[in-house]
Formats: structure tokens, C-alpha cells, sequence
């Protein structure tokens, strides 16, 4: 049979496509650790499911790219475990995947689909930065994908994965979007590379050091996932989208379980210590409430005092906040409040609702943590928590005290239940600073101030810091064994699965970043 001379043309203007930058340079890629642009998506995609746009688009006339088929970026669309998502990806191959005017046209248009059409759009990052030869066009591109991650911010979900160098403006698009993935030792994100920064300061530091992914997942706290290989980091994104609706006007997905919704772990009810000074592993709490014993944990290696995350429950998909005790004793600072309010408000852009472990001593002292601005770090949570319409319900296991009470979701900032295990203790401080300032002249006037001291410490307890008093007054709704903690849970979202909830009109709030 004769293939038409157009069919023909078209089969080799397309296998052109497909080879990228050639072989040598997708050798060199490989030999870095790194799969191909393609590569990537095949894996992250379900099989078959790729529809690539554009793939004909070359740089503009006159512009180094003028003949490079898809200008460096492969765009397009496929299902992930069925759903629709948006992809672009880098292709390293082809011009080093530096963004030149064509290139950012490619990215926007997909952008502007995924808005219109309400489904998420993953973004695979590497390239070498904007296109020198093409200067303020290729800036202005960077612009155009700027103001589109930002209008589609809180509208569908935006996932970031570097898979190699991220430099210079470059960083601000998956700085902009929801949650980023790196890859150690293969990845990087820096706004100055190394070389600028041994120029300008006098330092010597490696790509890894300035920007890898362990840097930004323990100490920028920039990056949510640090994956081992690529293609572990493409199965985490997967991972997360199962938990997330496709845009804000949609449920989260409902996965059925087998797990008993009426199940009760007894091991719950000796978690916490009798000493209130003992710490304890928030996470083994949450495993043993949660569907099948998950839990998706984000930024697990940044602000390790609080953990978020994501899991199910009866089947229904949920955001969790827990004070960890493990971590200096899970009390709040500024890099943990801030990484709290950033996924509370994520959660509430996508209506899911919010539980909340708390086990808070307070806020972090110190004059570190002052002239760093806790005061306005806390008030970021405060605002996220006060703001969100999701249904919220609060789980208090342990301390719950002064203003760190205030801003973890108390049924006063529209909190819709509140739950406290019998080990609760709500107050404005412990029992022994209460003492030490109310009662300061009796503890000093006393024969042993200690045994003194003690007595008084455990009176204010029984009268003031246990659950019974709260929950007289209604703060808290019920105090319950903690061992039922999942069965009240799974009843509550149910109950809360219709809330309406809203805030008064305005073009936005003034949140204090």
C-alpha cells in the first residue's frame, strides 16, 4: 500500500518531535541521572493517555530556536487514575530547555486550558532559565506564566516537579504553585547560582548545598516532597492528586474503604503519658485512626513540630494538623505556623475538610523567634484557621494553652466540633506557671515551697485546666475515650458533609504575610 506523500511528511516531521534534541544530547541527559521530558510523562500519565499539543511550534524567526521543533517544552494533556490533568514538561534536550518566547506561549496556553476547564496541571521543570538571546521576551514569558499560576491559584491544583536546574526567575512559577517535588542529587532550585554567590559573598558552596532537594525540604522549607529517583517522585504526585478534587467547585474523591468505620484501637487510650512532660509520637495516633493506617504526610523533613498531611477517613479525604510532642515538645514557631496556614488554606481552596490534633504547650520563646516576627507567623494560622468555611473539627489530646490554643481551630474561630480525650488540659498557661505567678507569695511563705508548689499545681488542675471545665461552658463538645476518636471522626464528617459556611463579601482579605 502507498503511504500520500503528505501522510509521509507528516510521520517524519513527527518522529523529528519525538527525538527531541537528538540522541547525543538525550545520552548526555541520561548519563546525568535524568529521563527524557517524555520519558517523564509517560510515567506520571496513565498508558496511552497523552495527547501532546503544539508539538509543531518552533522559537520565532530571527531567534535561536527558529528551528527547534517544540522550542524545548513538551505540552499536553492525559488522565492520571482517569481524571484529566494538564502537563508540561521540559525537555533539557532541546536548547538546554531555556524559555524563550515560544516556549512560554506553549506553557501559558495549557495554563489557560486547565482554568477554563477545571482540572489540574502538573508542570515538570528543566531548563537551563530564560533564553538569553531572546532578553525581554523572555522575561515578558516569564511574566505571562507568573500571572497564570497566580489566576489559577485556589481555582485547580498546581504541582511542581524539578527534575533538574531551576535557577533565577525560573523559580518563581513553582514557587507560585501548591506543592513542589524534587529529586536528590539531581535537582536544584537557587535564584543565584554558585559561582554569583562565590563572586558576590566569598562563599564556596555546591549546587546540592545551595539549592538541592534536601536543602529545600529541611531548611528553605520551599519544596514539599524530596523523592529518592524520578520516578519515585512522579508516583508521589500521583499519590497526591488521588486525595485532591480536579477544581475548587468539586468534592474531593470519595475512595470506599474496607476499613471498619466503627473500628476502635484500645492501644489510643495509653498513648498519651500519665507525665505531661513526656513526649509521644503524634503520627502513630493518626495511622492508627485513619482508613487502612495512611497517612500522605507533606514537608515531612521542614518544622517537624507540626505535621500536615493528607489521609482518609470512612472514605472521605481529609487535611490533618497535628502538634507533634516529639519535636520540641510541639509547641509553635515561625516556621511551623506558617507551614500549618499554608496547608490549611490549600485545604480550604479545595474543600477539604480539616482535623486537627492538638498537643500545644504555646509558642516558641526566645529573641530569635521575636525579631523573626512569631507574632506574625502566628497570626498566619490564626487568619487560615478563621477564614476557612471547610468543615473543621479539633481533636485535643494533651495541652492546649494561652495563645497557641487561640490559633489551633477552637470552636471560637469557627471551629464546628471540638473533641478533647480525658488527658486534655485547656488553660491559659501549665499548671506549673499558673502557680508560679498566682500563687507566688503562698509558694515562698510556705515550709516546702516544692511539696507546696506541687499541691497547688495539681488543685489547678482538677479546677481549672481539665477538660470537664471547658466542656461545661461548651468549648468543648464532648470528651471521649481516645480509643473512639475514629468512629466520632467518620460520624462528624458525615454530619458536616453539607456545611455552608461563608465570609462577608470583599475583593480579598489582608492576610499578615
Amino acid at each position: 500500500m502507498t503511504i500520500d506523500p503528505k501522510t509521509l511528511k507528516l510521520r517524519k516531521a513527527r518522529a523529528l518531535t519525538l527525538n527531541g534534541g537528538g540522541q547525543e544530547k538525550i545520552a548526555a541527559q541520561r548519563a546525568k541521572g535524568r529521563l527524557t521530558a517524555r520519558e517523564r510523562l509517560e510515567i506520571l500519565l496513565d498508558k496511552g493517555s497523552f495527547r501532546e499539543l503544539d508539538a509543531f511550534v518552533t522559537g520565532r524567526p530571527g531567534t535561536v530556536g527558529a528551528n527547534s521543533l517544540t522550542d524545548g517544552v513538551v505540552t499536553g494533556w492525559g488522565t492520571v487514575d482517569g481524571r484529566l490533568v494538564y502537563v508540561y514538561s521540559q525537555d533539557f534536550s532541546v536548547l538546554g530547555g531555556s524559555l524563550g518566547e515560544a516556549h512560554a506561549g506553549k506553557i501559558v496556553k495549557i495554563q489557560q486550558m486547565a482554568l477554563k476547564n477545571g482540572a489540574p496541571i502538573i508542570g515538570i521543570n528543566d531548563s537551563g532559565g530564560a533564553r538569553i538571546q531572546e532578553g525581554i521576551v523572555a522575561l515578558t514569558g516569564y511574566s505571562d506564566i507568573f500571572l497564570n499560576n497566580v489566576l489559577c491559584s485556589g481555582v485547580v491544583p498546581q504541582l511542581s516537579a524539578i527534575m533538574g536546574p531551576c535557577a533565577g526567575g525560573a523559580v518563581y512559577s513553582p514557587a507560585l504553585t501548591d506543592f513542589i517535588f524534587m529529586v536528590k542529587n539531581t535537582s536544584y532550585m537557587f535564584l543565584t547560582g554558585p559561582d554569583v554567590v562565590k563572586t558576590v559573598t566569598h562563599e564556596d558552596v555546591t549546587f546540592e548545598d545551595l539549592g538541592g532537594a534536601t536543602v529545600h525540604n529541611t531548611k528553605s522549607g520551599v519544596a514539599h516532597f524530596a523523592a529518592d529517583s524520578e520516578g519515585d517522585c512522579l508516583f508521589l504526585q500521583r499519590v497526591l492528586l488521588s486525595y485532591l478534587p480536579s477544581n475548587n467547585m468539586e468534592e474531593p474523591p470519595f475512595v470506599k474503604s474496607k476499613d471498619d468505620p466503627l473500628r476502635m484501637d484500645e492501644s489510643l487510650d495509653a498513648l498519651v503519658p500519665d507525665n505531661a512532660n513526656k513526649p509521644y509520637d503524634i503520627k502513630e495516633a493518626i495511622r492508627k485512626i485513619t482508613d487502612d493506617g495512611q497517612f500522605f504526610e507533606i514537608q515531612e523533613h521542614f518544622a517537624q513540630n507540626v505535621v500536615v498531611g493528607f489521609a482518609r477517613l470512612g472514605g472521605f479525604s481529609v487535611g490533618i494538623v497535628a502538634n507533634q510532642p516529639q519535636v520540641l515538645a510541639g509547641v509553635l514557631d515561625i516556621n511551623a505556623s506558617e507551614k500549618a496556614a499554608r496547608f490549611v488554606r490549600f485545604c480550604d481552596s479545595f474543600n477539604i475538610p480539616i482535623i486537627t490534633f492538638e498537643d500545644v504547650p504555646g509558642f516558641l520563646p526566645g529573641v530569635g523567634q521575636e525579631h523573626g516576627g512569631i507574632i506574625r507567623s502566628g497570626a498566619k494560622l490564626l487568619y487560615a484557621y478563621c477564614e476557612a468555611t471547610v468543615p473543621k473539627i479539633c481533636v485535643i489530646t494533651r495541652k492546649a494553652y494561652g495563645g497557641a490554643y487561640c490559633v489551633m481551630s477552637p470552636r471560637a474561630t469557627r471551629g464546628d466540633l471540638t473533641l478533647a480525650w480525658p488527658t486534655a488540659e485547656l488553660a491559659v498557661m501549665g499548671p506549673d506557671g499558673a502557680v508560679s505567678v498566682v500563687n507566688r507569695r503562698e509558694i515562698s511563705a510556705a515550709d516546702n515551697p516544692a511539696a507546696k508548689k506541687v499541691a497547688l499545681a495539681n488543685d489547678y488542675r482538677d479546677q481549672v485546666s481539665n477538660p470537664y471545665v471547658a466542656a461545661a461552658r461548651g468549648y468543648v463538645d464532648d470528651i471521649i475515650e481516645p480509643r473512639e476518636t475514629r468512629p466520632r471522626l467518620i460520624n462528624a464528617l458525615e454530619m458536616l458533609r453539607n456545611k455552608r459556611d461563608s465570609n462577608p463579601p470583599r475583593k480579598h482579605g489582608n492576610i499578615p504575610l
